[in-house]
């Protein structure tokens, strides 16, 4: 720093920065005396103690983003800071009631903190930063802190969301980072003003849609200051919504899920919901092949058996919390091929799984759904709160993986208990119960008569869900909350929803059926099916199949339906290819599928029958009774 300082200036004389210290920021207010090199760098510890001790009123930094490691072979656990997060739990935490709050213990949220903290009553702190805590749900907390802790706040929301796909991704623009960055970006000034009388004054700017990173950075440059008419003032609500706020009708809807699980007169739809199971490890756990996942599950098992969780091969095991915590009791892992069973992994796209606890991260209530993976049931699954995409919905018959819409919220149709203690994955008799609430089943027949059955309802749900008016009108509570919705007055118009849910549902479960549709025109110069990577054309009418076919007039409808940011067509392309794992070696490959099913030609009929399955959707959709909020 200091050598740039003096050749950007041109000097003869060479000025060391008496305030530059080596240290960790976080750690240095650890401890009430900072020793950290001090054997070494005594003068580094002298500057860092007088550091300490002067009163800083401006901090400018843009910190780092991460939640931390995924697993023990990752070598990026982040540090722990005691004392700064138990501020964060004291302020941001205690400020929400999000279930999942890992998000608040981000790298950059500890700075948000820590600055606040040390600027003490006055002071301004400006940060480039994620700009996810400007709209998760997660994070009202740290909102409502900021709105409590803070005189005044101006936001560059600069955009650029590049964990979104098709045209969100589009608008949301140029990448500030360059072509390493995917998180939206934000640049925050906040400032504490003791003389400052009333709430918060809170300006925001964002860019607009379809920028590029030049032209986001042309803006930066031409607003010049945010003392700047084009910041609009945002008033919050009492939800801690910023931007995109909720209103207050959607809070007087039934709830999908339960406050307590497995109740069945609980005063919403479904007596249960689950997330899709994570496993920390998808290279080892899912595969295309049957034969390629048990090897490689065989040889995973065999080297947690035979040794100790500080070995770290990541051609042999991913270590994750769980499997240390089991390494650690003593817990033995056999390898059973009952537990190999379908899964649904992404919107249309099976892949086998290793259906077990012990090598899973968390299956959480899958295991009521689905106790050994070949139960009958049905799934609505749903994004689960603070999702980044548009709101969708998709049914499945099949054990769900976290990632299969948003971080899927799983809603079923039946549940299983067991009489046997302990293993869920054993081989008992399970006894079937009705995922649809004993309430909402005699609201129902009070309105529209004793004939309304459990299973009505639960297509009605799925019916109602797809209405592009509900999604449209609380497109803001449906990122924030999980879906709520209500028994229509109208009998007539219960029954057409029912009726559409059920269509919907036969469609999307059963996706790979349908011939396409007659104008698609699909090229064939040799019979050779397998797929490498298929290439989309750049206006979607032409997929390039591999070398010898060739897919012509994709009908740009087609496109309209999405599920989890992309249309069914995308998602084939997306995971429908050749993968190698860069850690494991281990490979992914389509073609095993097609070869184990004894149909060479599965991807390609896939392919042509979710063109249709798309339009079908479209045309359901487009259907629907209208229905008053």
């Amino acid at each position: 720093i200091e050598n740039t300082f003096h050749d950007a200036l041109g000097l003869k004389n060479f000025f060391p920065f008496d305030g530059i210290c080596l240290t960790d920021t976080f750690e240095m207010y650890e401890r009430d005396e900072v020793e950290f090199l001090s054997f070494a760098l005594e003068e580094n510890a002298e500057r860092v103690n007088e550091q300490k001790e002067t009163h800083i009123n401006v901090i400018i930094a843009n910190p780092p983003y991460s939640v931390g490691q995924k697993s023990a072979n990752d070598n990026a656990q982040n540090n722990f800071y005691p004392k700064l997060e138990q501020r964060i739990s004291e302020t941001y935490a205690a400020a929400t009631d999000a279930r999942l709050k890992q998000a608040l213990y981000d790298s950059y949220i500890k700075a948000f903190r820590w600055a606040s903290d040390r600027i003490g009553e006055s002071g301004v702190i400006g940060f480039v930063t994620n700009a996810g805590w400007l709209d998760s749900a997660a994070m009202d907390g740290l909102r409502k802190c900021f709105y409590k802790e803070f005189s005044e706040i101006y936001i560059l929301n600069l955009r650029g969301n590049q964990r979104t796909q098709g045209e969100i991704s589009r608008k949301e623009g140029g990448k500030i980072f360059g072509s390493g960055s995917r998180a939206p970006i934000a640049i925050t000034i906040l400032v504490k003003n003791e003389k400052h009388v009333g709430n918060c004054e809170i300006y925001y700017y964002e860019v607009e849609d379809y920028l590029s990173r030049e032209e986001k950075l042309s803006r930066i440059k031409n607003l010049r200051t945010v003392l700047n008419d084009e910041f609009k003032i945002i008033t919050p609500n009492d939800k801690g919504d910023w931007i995109n706020q909720r209103g207050n009708e959607f809070e007087t809807y039934l709830p999908l899920a339960p406050d307590k699980k497995f109740d069945t007169v609980a005063k919403s739809f479904f007596v249960v919901n689950s997330m899709g199971i994570t496993t920390n490890r998808d290279a080892w756990i899912y595969n295309f092949s049957r034969r390629t996942l048990a090897d490689n599950m065989q040889t995973t098992i065999e080297y947690y058996s035979t040794h100790e969780s500080t070995d770290v091969d990541p051609t042999k095991i991913i270590w994750t919390r769980a499997t240390i915590q089991n390494k650690n009791r003593g817990q033995k892992i056999v390898f059973n091929d009952t537990q190999l069973v379908e899964s649904s992994y992404r919107p249309f796209c099976k892949e086998n799984l290793y259906y077990s606890r012990e090598m899973s991260n968390c299956v959480y209530q899958m295991s009521k759904l689905f106790p050994t993976g070949t139960e009958e049931n049905f799934l609505i699954c749903v994004p689960d709160v603070g999702g980044k995409k548009n709101f969708s919905v998709l049914i499945t018959n099949k054990i769900t993986d976290l990632h299969f819409n948003g971080d899927a919220q799983c809603f079923p149709m039946y549940w299983y208990t067991t009489s046997a203690q302990g293993n869920l994955f054993g081989d008992d008799e399970y006894t079937r119960h009705d995922g649809i609430t004993d309430f909402i089943l005699k609201q129902g027949q009070l309105i529209y008569g004793d004939n309304v059955t459990k299973e009505d309802i639960f297509f009605y749900v799925y019916g109602f869900l797809h209405l592009p008016s509900y999604r449209e009108k609380f497109s803001a509570e449906l990122k924030k909350s999980l879906p709520r919705i209500f028994l229509v007055d109208d009998a007539k118009k219960f029954w057409q929803l029912v009726k559409a849910g059920r269509e919907l549902a036969e469609i999307h479960l059963n996706y790979e059926k349908f011939f396409a549709p007659p104008e698609v025109e699909v090229e064939i110069s040799a019979e050779d099916y397998r797929v490498k990577k298929m290439r989309l054309s750049q206006d979607k009418t032409t997929l390039t199949y591999n070398e010898f076919i060739k897919i012509k007039n994709i009908p740009a409808k087609s496109f309209e339906y999405v599920v989890n940011g992309r249309s069914p067509l995308e998602w084939i392309i997306d995971r429908y290819q050749v993968k190698i794992d860069s850690a494991s070696g281990i490979e992914n490959n389509p073609n095993d599928w097609c070869a184990e099913h004894d149909n060479s030609r599965y991807i390609l009929d896939l392919i042509l029958s979710c063109i249709t399955v798309s339009l079908k959707t479209l045309e359901i959709v487009e259907n629907l009774p209208t229905v008053g909020f």
